[in-house]
């Protein structure tokens, strides 16, 4: 709390006050001893004279302190990978994750396409359950420390060529490889693009909605993204949207 500079000046003023109370006090008991009849008046002059200095007295020592108000509690500062980023309280996934300061990881999901923070999860029992597969409505983030280990865009150009087939597909902008069969990423296809950038390593459709992983680093963390396949229908819209979330979590000053 940051209390006025005058809060110094305040014992002295306070002393001053008691002398001069104390002085006309000694000056009213002389003049009533001469007087004993205007002992009336010196006593409703000393009262007035203490309320006054009471009044006074208690202005002085009222705190005049202002209260600091706090930071905007809808956001976290967390550093991770000693990078610093600003995410919304409410899009932390895990309850352990909920706080500020140094984090070796952090999880986050956000509706789509509003990139809002999602509101707190609703209790579902037995009775309302819905047996159907609930449709994804939101992008998942996960931001971790990398530890100098191999950058995405390395990983692009030197580790996923060994894999892919020579045959591309390319829609719209958007190009398709698939990963070779056998491989470490055999069943999964490659997506890309360059206005905007994007990089996808997604898996296929099968009893289960086929989903997608798109990675970029900043500083000393990686930033993994994850989000249904089908949305790569709009994919420039989800390009859009990872780059917004980036920027938004962490700019420019830090």
């Amino acid at each position: 709390m940051a209390y006025s500079a005058d809060d110094s000046a305040t014992p002295d003023l306070i002393y001053a006050l008691l002398m001069t109370l104390l002085s006309t006090a000694q000056h009213l008991a002389r003049d009533t001893r001469r007087n004993p009849r205007a002992h009336l008046v010196p006593i409703i002059a000393s009262a007035v004279i203490a309320a006054g200095a009471i009044a006074l007295v208690a202005y002085l020592l009222w705190p005049t302190y202002t209260t600091i108000p706090p930071s905007d509690p809808s956001r976290l500062p967390v550093s991770v990978g000693g990078t610093l980023f600003n995410v919304p309280t409410m899009a932390v996934r895990m309850k352990i994750q909920r706080h500020s300061g140094p984090q070796e990881r952090v999880d986050l999901s956000f509706l789509y396409p509003s990139l809002d923070a999602p509101a707190a999860p609703k209790h579902y029992s037995a009775d309302t359950v819905e047996d159907k597969v609930q449709p994804i409505d939101r992008i998942f983030v996960s931001i971790a420390a990398h530890h100098d280990s191999l950058a995405p865009d390395m990983r692009l150009r030197t580790i996923y060529p060994r894999y892919l087939d020579e045959r591309a597909n390319t829609d719209d902008g958007l190009t398709a490889r698939a990963f070779r069969d056998g491989t470490p990423y055999g069943g999964e296809e490659l997506f890309t693009a360059s206005e905007p950038q994007l990089t996808a390593r997604c898996t296929r459709d099968t009893s289960t909605p086929g989903m997608c992983l798109s990675e970029r680093r900043i500083d000393g963390a990686d930033l993994t993204f994850r989000f249904p396949r089908s949305w790569l229908a709009q994919w420039r819209d989800i390009a859009t949207a990872m780059n917004r979330l980036s920027a938004q979590m962490h700019s420019a000053k830090g």
